[in-house]
C-alpha cells in the first residue's frame, strides 16, 4: 500500500481531511474514511493515487468492477433516479457528476447485469440507456477536497469506508420508477371528449 493510505503519516491527507471533519457534516464533502474507501479502488498500485496525495483538490481515475462500477446517466433522468431511491428506496450510494452526465457509484457486477434486465423489462425500452462501467473500465471521480472548478464534483460523497452501493435490482427500480413518474406528469385529463378531426369548426366570437 501506499503512503496515501497510511494513517500515521505525517500531515498525511487522511489527517487533513479528518481534521476538516469535525464539527461538520456536508453530502457534497469526502470524509477521511470515504477518501479510504476510494483509495481502496486502485488497490494501492499507480501513479494515480500518489498525484491525488500531492494535489488534494485534482481529480483522479479510478478503476471500477472491484470495489465499485458505475452507472453513467442523463442528469435530468438521474435527477428522477436519485428522488425515487431517496424517497421511496432505500436510498443512493455516492454520486458524481462530470461531463455534463450523472454517475451512481453501484455495487460491482451492475455494469454486467443491468442492460440485460432492462431489455427484459416491460418499461425498458423507455428508459434512457445508461453507460455502464464495470471490469476492465475506469472513471474519473471528484477530488477530496472541492475546488471550485466546473470539473466533476460530487452530489452524494463517499462519507465512510464501507458505504452501501445499490446492486442492478435496485438500480433497474429506480429507472423504471423514473419512467412511470415522468409518464404521469405527461398525461392530461380532460372531462370533454377529443375533437373531431373532420369536424366544422366555427368563430363564435362574432356573434351577436
Amino acid at each position: 500500500m501506499t503512503t496515501w493510505l497510511r494513517d500515521d503519516t505525517p500531515h498525511d491527507i487522511f489527517r487533513f481531511l479528518r481534521e476538516g471533519d469535525e464539527g461538520r457534516h456536508q453530502t457534497a464533502r469526502v470524509t477521511a474514511d470515504g477518501a479510504a474507501w476510494l483509495a481502496s479502488a486502485a488497490g494501492g498500485r499507480g501513479t494515480a493515487l500518489t498525484r491525488w496525495e500531492a494535489r488534494p483538490a485534482s481529480p483522479a481515475v479510478l478503476p471500477c468492477g472491484t470495489v465499485f462500477d458505475v452507472v453513467n446517466v442523463d442528469p435530468v433522468f438521474g435527477r428522477r433516479m436519485l428522488d425515487r431511491l431517496w424517497t421511496e428506496g432505500p436510498g443512493s450510494g455516492p454520486v458524481a457528476v462530470h461531463r455534463g452526465r450523472m454517475m451512481l457509484f453501484a455495487a460491482p457486477g451492475t455494469a454486467q447485469r443491468l442492460p440485460a434486465l432492462l431489455d427484459w423489462e416491460e418499461w425498458g425500452e423507455a428508459v434512457p440507456r445508461p453507460l455502464c462501467h464495470g471490469v476492465g473500465d475506469a472513471v474519473t471521480v471528484p477530488p477530496l477536497v472541492p475546488s471550485g472548478t466546473s470539473g466533476p464534483r460530487w452530489l452524494v460523497a463517499p462519507d465512510t469506508r464501507h458505504p452501501w452501493l445499490p446492486g442492478p435490482e435496485v438500480v433497474l427500480w429506480a429507472c423504471v420508477r423514473a419512467v412511470r413518474a415522468a409518464s404521469a406528469a405527461d398525461v392530461r385529463v380532460s372531462i370533454f371528449p377529443p375533437a373531431d378531426p373532420g369536424a366544422n369548426v366555427y368563430d363564435v366570437s362574432r356573434r351577436r
